[in-house]
């Protein structure tokens, strides 16, 4: 497996390309089902879709991978939690 930055170009062409290929799998599914043709707006604005959720599914997994790694999920305070029993400790 490649290191430094390549392997983040390789990472982010791989995610581009599965990009294209879920926007083209829409288009072609869009049009098996009846759809009209669509505009370039329209592709445009699937294509930001996908880069979108892609994009927002790659940052919070990498905020839950960095918060356990970092203990963060170690530091939670929950002697406020009302279904805690006082004075237990877990």
């Amino acid at each position: 497996m490649p290191t430094g930055p390549l392997r983040h170009v390789l990472t982010i062409l791989f995610a581009l390309g599965l990009s294209a290929l879920a926007t083209g799998a829409m288009g072609w599914f869009w049009l098996a089902i009846g759809g009209g043709p669509m505009s370039i707006h329209g592709w445009i604005a699937m294509g930001l879709g996908v880069l979108g959720t892609v994009g927002l599914t790659w940052l919070l997994m990498a905020l839950a991978f960095k918060s356990h790694r970092e203990g963060w999920d170690d530091q939670v305070n929950n002697t406020l939690d009302p279904g805690r029993e006082a004075g237990r400790e877990d």
